[in-house]
């Protein structure tokens, strides 16, 4: 099993439209969105949800009426403001419990938070494994490790080859936890200047991780000359550009139409991402 996560430093670059129509190229294969905050992959597969679990992460204070003698220290000590008139307010709650620690009369409890959803579901390429964050809900860190872990678990049970992860954007939180343990880093850029500011900072992480990383320019045309700025760049830490994918309205063609590009079009772009596929699973050599 080869555990292959997408990445991209930055929102926009065409993360998920690759990863989608690497699911229509891939074989033997589990799918995995991890963007699980803004979570969007379900849009272009077009998943039955076949497994719903609730994801219970967190806590949030509960003040007992009935027990509570109105002290006010509560709201005193509460550094986040979420205690007006003896009540909580649950979005700006924390749920750090030093408010329940402190009240003389125990009158404070703090209770688990239902925080979303995981989803096992299938697809007309494969599994997917997906999640979907409340609103207002934070450790989103927690339910990309939850995620991955069962892509593991039906990867090992069916006997297959690879696991592909639609990342979530940025180098937080949720990006460790998707890429800590992968077997390989596969990041999406674009010739830009935050396109190429976002892709070192990713660099940075995945060589901190140890974790191989391979670059793909995505809309490459547009700047010409940044894409050559990239690919210095990424020679002179060693990394390979494996692809060059060129703008093209199909792109956006087949997205209206809710269908990955490989599936809409035999064109230019498609062409580059079933050559991105080939070097990825190491039967063809990168550009570099």
């Amino acid at each position: 099993m080869k555990e292959i996560v997408v990445l991209s430093g930055k929102g926009g670059t065409g993360k998920t439209s690759i990863v989608g129509s690497l699911a229509v190229v891939a074989q033997s294969k589990v799918l995995a969105d991890c963007d699980v905050d803004a979570a969007d992959l379900h849009l272009l597969l077009s998943p039955t949800v076949r497994d719903k679990n609730e994801f219970w992460s967190g806590q949030t204070a509960f003040i007992d009426a009935e027990r509570c003698t109105q002290c006010g220290l509560c709201e005193e000590v509460c550094h986040f403001g979420a205690i007006k008139d003896y009540t909580v307010d649950e979005v700006s709650c924390e749920g750090c419990g030093f408010c329940a620690r402190i009240c003389p009369t125990e009158a404070i409890t703090m209770k688990d938070n239902m925080a979303g959803y995981w989803f096992i579901s299938e697809t007309r390429y494969g599994t997917l494994v997906h999640a979907r964050l409340g609103i207002t809900q934070e450790n989103s860190g927690k339910l990309v490790a939850v995620v991955r872990q069962n892509a593991k678990f039906i990867t090992e049970r069916e006997g297959l080859e690879y696991i592909i992860i639609d990342g979530p954007p940025g180098i937080g939180c949720p990006v460790i936890s998707s890429l800590s343990g992968a077997d390989m880093a596969l990041l999406i850029t674009e010739p830009t200047l935050s396109g190429m500011h976002d892709l070192d900072r990713i660099i940075g992480v995945c060589q901190h991780f140890g974790i191989l990383a391979l670059v793909c320019i995505n809309k490459y045309n547009l700047n010409e000359e940044n894409t050559h700025q990239i690919e210095t760049y990424c020679h002179n830490q060693g990394v390979k550009v494996v692809s060059r994918i060129p703008f093209d309205n199909v792109v956006t063609e087949a997205l209206v139409r809710g269908l990955p590009v490989v599936e809409y079009s035999d064109g230019k772009v498609s062409q580059e991402i079933k050559k991105l596929w080939r070097v990825v699973e190491g039967k063809s050599p990168p550009l570099q």
